[in-house]
């Protein structure tokens, strides 16, 4: 099966794709909190520098961080605008989880009615 892939399909293709890994996850999670250099973000994990350097260019690349220089400094920041795309593609399927939450509901009345 051949998918057509447009512009934001890979956009979010992307999104998807960056925040599958959990060390990534975190790097989010802590820049969003303040803007930090990548020495800093590295600081809690073990593994190299560089690595961490590789993670912040996958959540670059989706678009999820900013970078910008300062001297010698690189200093990232959290970029909530791709994570909106990401949300809206995701409630789609809401009502999916709404209406097995709306059964169990009935289930547990149902069952506290007979007892």
């Amino acid at each position: 099966m051949v998918e057509h892939y447009d512009a934001a399909a890979v956009r979010l293709d992307s999104i998807f794709h960056a925040l599958s890994d959990s060390t990534r996850r975190s790097i989010l999670r802590d820049v969003s909190a303040r803007e930090k250099t990548v020495s800093q973000i590295a600081k809690p994990y073990r593994v190299s520098l560089a690595a961490v350097s590789k993670h912040v260019k996958v959540l670059e690349g989706a678009g999820l961080v900013r970078r910008r220089k300062r001297g010698s400094f690189q200093f990232v920041r959290t970029n909530a605008k791709p994570l909106k795309e990401a949300k809206k593609w995701l409630s789609y399927y809401e009502r999916f989880w709404n209406e097995q939450l709306d059964r169990l509901q009935a289930v547990f009345e149902e069952r506290k009615g007979n007892e």
